[in-house]
């Protein structure tokens, strides 16, 4: 049997089928909510787009001005002609431009792109390669969303390591979130997608696989394949799944770090100066004397362009309904660079810091009209509450890892806060 015979019969059992990999509807509008607010009409790529499922979504919804401009790429030409009769079927035809091409090497400049899209496409290349080879493509303030199937044990079982390590060496989440924050991204978000997603790509495939002539040219292996792959997910699925990440390149204009004790005065005055006040400083500084409190390397500055302290955030230890969870407090930004885009970058920073650490809640009582573009949402939704009267609005919460599973009841602050 020759190896066309083998690709041509493991296309034939996927044309026409809604997806190529586990996804959904439902998925790509979680993901596209977690990139934050695009332009009216962005420019969308959309990398291993197969027939195209999420390029007709985000052709419809992505944008305040009521859908993207898309450009669909896909080395397997049958693919973008199903895409193409299903846009010019929805009246998509004018959004959405369909390009052969390899992912490994696109044909587009520098900063081409507002939203870079890759459900279940990735691996083709390499998680890592992809976020080194597409980062150029991102416009400034441009965002990335990649799904990668990954380990969901730390200790998968022999089988499902044997499987995985013949097709594609999984990582887990937190493996994935450190090699995208080494290669200059912050995370915005991460979602594991839901069961549902593995059975609307399997569902119709094994359908398919059960009425595949097994006597056509490669069909049989191409079956023993598809069916193996399906029966390790039966037999194995809660040891694996897939995951969003929605990404964004650090702002290069500022550096971030955790801050060393060299920086204790730089943070001080930076305090100071930010709130016109000694009162944030002189928290920062009780913060430091509560070792239930401080969490090590969560204290993080952004440096400005000629090394000084710019901006400051810090994340400590508080509890919710007992259960440990993380404040964020004090941001502060120099006078001299507020409004700049420090505070987002030192924020992002020490927000990436916390998922790497394995924090998994942070809460913060702050602006309504700021937060939310880091991912905080009012607490209430969670059923989580401050022991005293604040506007609903003004508290919040950052579920890291996009679970929804975090602790409920009533927050419960340092000592050093004083309330």
């Amino acid at each position: 049997m020759s190896d066309n015979a083998l690709y041509d019969a493991f296309f034939a059992l996927h044309h026409g089928l809604p997806r190529q990999g586990p996804g959904s509807g439902d998925t790509t509008r979680r993901l596209l909510s977690l990139a934050g607010p695009l332009p009216p009409h962005p420019r969308v790529l959309d990398l291993g787009c197969g027939p195209g499922r999420s390029a007709l979504l985000l052709a419809e919804e992505a944008g305040t001005g009521g859908g993207a401009d898309v450009t669909a790429v896909d080395l397997h030409e049958p693919f973008l002609a199903e895409l193409r009769q299903a846009a010019d079927a929805r009246g998509l035809a004018g959004s959405i431009r369909t390009v052969q091409a390899d992912m490994a090497a696109l044909p587009y400049g520098d900063g081409s792109f507002d939203l870079i899209w890759a459900e279940s496409s990735a691996y083709s290349i390499g998680f890592d390669r992809a976020l080194r080879s597409w980062r150029r493509l991102l416009s400034p303030g441009g965002t990335l969303v990649v799904t990668e199937c990954v380990w969901t044990t730390d200790e998968p079982s022999p089988e499902a390591r044997a499987f995985w390590d013949e097709h594609y060496a999984l990582r887990t989440t937190a493996a994935n979130t450190a090699a995208a924050v080494a290669a200059g991204y912050h995370v915005l978000g991460t979602y594991p997608q839901p069961e549902s997603d593995w059975d609307e790509y399997y569902g119709p495939l094994g359908e398919r696989a059960d009425t595949a002539d097994p006597a056509a040219p490669g069909m049989a292996e191409a079956l023993a394949a598809t069916r193996a792959e399906i029966a390790m997910r039966r037999e194995h699925g809660s040891e694996y799944g897939y995951t969003g990440f929605v990404l964004r390149p650090a702002d290069p204009r500022w550096r971030t770090r955790p801050e060393t004790d060299a920086d204790a005065a730089a943070v001080r005055a930076v305090n100071a100066a930010a709130f016109g006040t000694e009162a944030e400083a002189e928290l920062v500084d009780r913060l430091r004397q509560d070792p239930s409190a401080w969490l090590p390397d969560l204290s993080y500055v952004a440096e400005g362009p000629d090394g000084t302290v710019a901006a400051y955030a810090l994340i400590t230890r508080c509890r919710v309904g007992g259960v440990p969870a993380a404040a964020l407090a004090p941001v502060a930004v120099a006078p001299a660079y507020q409004r700049q885009g420090a505070g987002q970058a030192v924020v992002r920073a020490v927000l990436d810091a916390a998922r790497l650490s394995g924090e998994r809640l942070v809460l913060v009582l702050g602006h309504p009209e700021y937060y939310p573009r880091f991912g905080f949402v009012p607490a209430s939704r969670y059923g989580i509450r401050p022991s005293f009267d604040v506007p609903d609005e003004a508290m919040m919460a950052l579920d890291l890892d996009g679970c929804g599973k975090v602790p409920v009841g009533t927050i419960h602050y340092p000592a050093a806060f004083g309330v």
